[in-house]
């Protein structure tokens, strides 16, 4: 345990983590910008999808958000250089975790790892070598640090790629090639490969292999001797996925993260040769040898107190991001049709689902009845990503209600009728047309009033 948590490392790895991370920060903030995404995803939508205990996660108006992702930009730059790093990691964290939390509507499993990321980063003295706060003040400088702080992203990766490939455990991948043998024909205009994605067999191979990827690459990437071909395994598959499918910079912040389970050898060598690169730029001597910052003071040597209390919170850390991927077995049904869990698990592009939810609302005083025009309260995207998600549905519900409430009408009732075709079945009800979504409170417990799926649905439909 001690070679694992306390015992001294290079710190190498960490700082070259700490600059690739901040560096694909940085470029991913400026593509949102240049992409009109702010404007877009934040400033055109008049309602948003909080989180469930985050209603108070609001977007600051228009100004303050250009003035978030600026403050966001500029933090990942700080990380990147190692420029008054704590801030920058703090700051980073905040201003991108709010930006996340403002609609579910954008959510992808890379944003909540980004998070995550950048939470471990606070804690971790990654700026102590090849940073702009080690050249302020050099009594900063370390060579090594304790080995925790380069496990810990270890195990972040290592969660990522496992619980991916469990999930993709499931007939439809594995025994359907769903939802590949939708997506891969969608590119059969593509030179010389595109007549190959068209094939049935192709959307097996890519999901057999995809599934054996993520269940083994991090063990390869552990041991020495298969450490340099998975890694050139991890480029070809994380580069077909970024050629194939539109899913922004995961592809991109998977392979600069994964260098992380190198050898310190091969990080040092790299900051040796950056080093050598800026000094002929800068027309200056090259910054202090390996040799002179050894003997220099090295930062965090634990106490057994600090030790023992060290290992209490990562082990907290621990047991929290392997329960919470795995939450969705508390709840009965089909997990990709209730979507109960779904969420903050790994469970990387495993499903198609498409359908509309229709609305319909009753005034009891009056009798009156009537349809709503979705568009007029949300975006395109929106619409889709709710029609879909029945905690959406029931948040959308709840917003129509509170809306004809300003408007003099008091308890309505409204109902929804939500056709949803899921990873090429026929497409069925999601929702029971019955049940009064203003009388359903929002919350964590199971969704009584989504129907069953599929073959089960017939067998409710029956009974009814």
């Amino acid at each position: 345990m001690r070679k694992l948590l306390t015992a001294q490392t290079s710190i190498a790895p960490l700082v070259v983590f700490r600059a690739l991370f901040g560096f694909i920060m940085a470029v991913s903030v400026l593509r949102f910008v240049l992409n009109g995404w702010i404007y877009e995803l934040y400033v055109r939508p008049t309602y948003f999808f909080t989180y469930y205990g985050f209603d108070w996660v609001v977007p600051p108006g228009e100004a303050g958000l250009y003035v978030l992702f600026g403050l966001m930009g500029l933090a990942a730059l700080g990380i990147m250089l190692g420029w008054h790093y704590r801030i920058a990691s703090v700051l980073f964290f905040l201003t991108f975790t709010y930006v996340e939390l403002i609609d579910k509507t954008n959510y992808l499993n890379h944003y909540y790892f980004v998070s995550i990321i950048s939470f471990l980063l606070i804690w971790v003295p990654a700026n102590r070598a090849f940073s702009l706060d080690v050249r302020r003040h050099p009594g900063l400088r370390a060579d090594t640090v304790p080995a925790w702080t380069v496990n810990i992203f270890k195990f972040q990766l290592g969660l990522v790629y496992v619980f991916a490939g469990l999930a993709k455990l499931n007939p439809d991948w594995l025994l359907d090639a769903m939802p590949l043998r939708l997506w891969l024909p969608a590119h059969a205009h593509l030179p010389l490969v595109g007549g190959l994605l068209a094939e049935p067999l192709t959307a097996y191979l890519f999901s057999w292999a995809g599934a054996v990827y993520d269940l083994t690459i991090v063990f390869f990437l552990l041991w020495r001797r298969t450490r340099l071909p998975a890694y050139l395994a991890v480029l070809a598959f994380h580069l077909t996925t970024a050629l194939l499918f539109q899913i922004g910079m995961f592809p991109y912040i998977m392979i600069l993260s994964t260098l992380i389970f190198f050898p310190a050898s091969f990080h040092e060598a790299l900051l040796d040769r950056l080093r050598v690169l800026w000094s002929r730029i800068a027309r200056r001597p090259a910054a202090v040898p390996r040799a002179a910052v050894s003997a220099l003071p090295v930062p965090f040597r634990f106490s057994r107190r600090a030790s023992a209390a060290l290992a209490v919170l990562l082990t907290l850390h621990v047991v929290v991001q392997v329960l919470v991927p795995l939450r969705s077995v508390l709840y009965p049904g089909h997990l990709f049709w209730t979507e109960e869990g779904y969420r903050f698990s790994w469970r990387v592009m495993l499903m198609e689902k498409a359908g509309y939810a229709t609305f319909r609302v009753r005034d009891p005083a009056t009798g009156r009845q009537w349809e709503v025009a979705n568009w007029e309260y949300l975006t395109p995207n929106q619409e889709k990503m709710m029609a879909t998600q029945p905690d959406m549905i029931l948040q959308f519900a709840h917003f129509l209600e509170d809306t004809y409430r300003q408007q003099g009408l008091e308890d309505v009732e409204i109902t929804v009728e939500a056709y949803v075709t899921l990873n090429g079945r026929r497409s069925r009800l999601m929702i029971d047309p019955s049940v009064d979504l203003t009388a359903v409170e929002r919350g964590l417990r199971h969704k009584t009033w989504v129907l069953p799926f599929a073959e089960e649905q017939d067998r409710w439909i029956s009974r009814r």
